[in-house]
């Protein structure tokens, strides 16, 4: 079996964020690996048209890393078969989201309080797909239950090619600080790479998560949320030194209204306008701050396209250069 080869910076799943439309700015802001939303491996294998959108991607986001998530064996396998007939190249398995709403069917981090389970899921994964399969989890429950290390042993022993670590516990969820040194053992416990993850939203985050966990990599996660040039400058700032260069303002608008573009071609128009006003809220917020609070709420009221582009264009006109990049 080859090495897998790890990415230094990539972008973590996130529900409701890592769609096409915006890994593919991402992609075009230099990130290169960047993995899907969550998807439920019962509702994509039944078709549901919402679970197919997140699978979706082949011939538009290369590498395509499509994310797995379920509580039966069977769901999983066939999850991972319709995958790879639609193009990923890498299936990544679920085991961190710590939603009570994905817990509570047992899926997500709970398969961290029953590892035979776990186990199960991932075996069954690996047998069903010719494509590297990774795995992505937490600390642990609770620190009571640190049982990363053991189930990264198990997992790379069934056949997982990389693993992810959020260095949170399940019932932390995404309070206090990830813990970066708490991932080490997991490091020390296996021979595949493991990547960090949680609260790393600068090249000096980046560093430091590197220093002290001996991960191969950093996944950032909310911190890209409006900021889709994140992971792609954090990764040149490790290669090359120095810190983050935010891109310029024509740069930050233009990407913004190709992201509403493609999303309202993406979900259609109807739906496309009510998904995009997170991306137009999340992006004016982390380009302008609170000072366009009040724009930004009449700009996400807008149901005419039209509008809202232009609307989007006037803000970035009338803002002062140096307000359009805040630190994360």
């Amino acid at each position: 079996m080859t090495s897998f080869p790890a990415p230094l910076v990539s972008l973590a799943p996130m529900a409701g964020v890592t769609d096409i439309p915006f890994r593919r700015q991402v992609k075009a802001f230099g990130g290169r690996y960047c993995v899907s939303e969550m998807v439920a491996s019962e509702q994509l294998a039944r078709d549901r048209i919402d679970m197919v959108r997140r699978a979706a991607g082949a011939d538009v986001i290369k590498p395509l890393v499509v994310q797995l998530a379920g509580r039966e064996a069977h769901w999983m396998a066939e999850g991972a078969r319709l995958a790879e007939a639609a193009g990923a190249d890498v299936i990544d398995i679920n085991m961190g989201c710590p939603s009570k709403s994905v817990t509570s069917g047992l899926c997500g981090s709970a398969l961290m309080r029953d590892p035979d389970q776990a186990l199960r899921l991932i075996e069954a994964t690996v047998a069903a797909t010719t494509l590297p399969v990774t795995l992505k989890m937490r600390l642990g429950w609770d620190h009571t239950y640190l049982n990363a290390p053991d189930i990264a042993e198990r997992a790379e022993a069934a056949g997982v090619r990389m693993l992810t670590i959020h260095g949170r516990t399940r019932n932390q969820f995404f309070t206090g600080s990830a813990d970066w040194a708490a991932i080490a053992p997991v490091v020390d416990a296996v021979k595949i790479p493991v990547i960090a993850n949680g609260d790393i939203a600068t090249a000096a985050d980046a560093r430091r998560a590197l220093q002290l966990s001996g991960a191969a990599g950093v996944m950032i996660g909310r911190a890209a949320q409006g900021r889709p040039w994140l992971p792609g400058a954090i990764e040149h700032a490790l290669e090359h030194g120095g810190e983050v260069a935010p891109p310029s303002q024509a740069r930050l608008l233009q990407s913004l209204l190709a992201l509403y573009d493609d999303t309202l071609a993406f979900y259609d128009e109807g739906l496309g306008i009510r998904v995009a006003r997170k991306h137009i809220a999340w992006t004016i917020d982390a380009v302008l701050g609170p000072s366009a609070r009040e724009h930004r709420k009449a700009i996400c009221t807008l149901t005419d396209p039209q509008r809202v582009r232009d609307g989007i264009q006037a803000l970035f006109a009338e803002a002062p250069v140096d307000a359009l990049w805040a630190p994360a």
